[in-house]
């Protein structure tokens, strides 16, 4: 796999395109611009767009039953994946959100900030996404506090200072947990 290829998460429904090669890591800026390490083992390359009659088999049928006997042979459950994961990160600068913040007030800008995080938040919830880290700059700390303020209105998310040394003041990373029920 290299920059630039066009690939397929394959146990989960993410999508996008190779961003950055570290070592085992493959990073992929997915759809909805978040960058996300995988191992290779879990991404499957796009070489091309494949018609319906290339997708789809002649007998149907037999495939399925084949895939219903493997299934039933090794119905073994799955170790989820480890821990070890890069959270992702959501860049909560003004300047990373809008092409123009000359002409916002303080307000505009810290509801879009604010509506960002709530939206990367829950669509991380969505994904099972385990670590985020939201970074927000040091600042006064006025969208720190409105930060921890919508952290605290969800049951599930623990949340600390992220990594200093990577970081500095100026991030938040959260730890959803998965298994809380609504």
């Amino acid at each position: 796999m290299k920059v630039g290829d066009k690939v397929l998460v394959i146990d989960d429904d993410i999508s996008g395109v190779v961003s950055k090669v570290e070592g085992i890591t493959i990073f992929v800026l997915t759809e909805d611009d978040f960058e996300i390490g995988f191992q290779k083992e879990e991404l499957l390359v796009l070489d091309k767009v494949l018609s319906k009659k290339e997708f789809l088999p002649e007998n149907l049928s037999e495939v399925l039953s084949e895939k219903e006997i493997k299934k039933n042979k090794n119905s073994k459950r799955v170790k989820p994946k480890e821990r070890s994961l890069p959270p992702m990160e959501v860049d909560l600068h003004i300047h990373q959100l809008v092409p123009k913040s000359k002409y916002l007030s303080n307000y505009e800008m810290l509801t879009i900030q604010l509506d960002t995080a709530k939206r990367q938040l829950d669509f991380a919830i969505k994904k099972k996404i385990q670590r985020v880290v939201f970074i927000h700059g040091v600042g006064e700390g006025v969208l720190r506090a409105e930060l921890e303020y919508l952290f605290r209105q969800y049951e599930n998310i623990q949340y600390n200072d992220a990594d200093y040394q990577k970081y500095g003041r100026g991030a938040t990373e959260i730890y959803i947990f998965q298994n809380k029920k609504p």
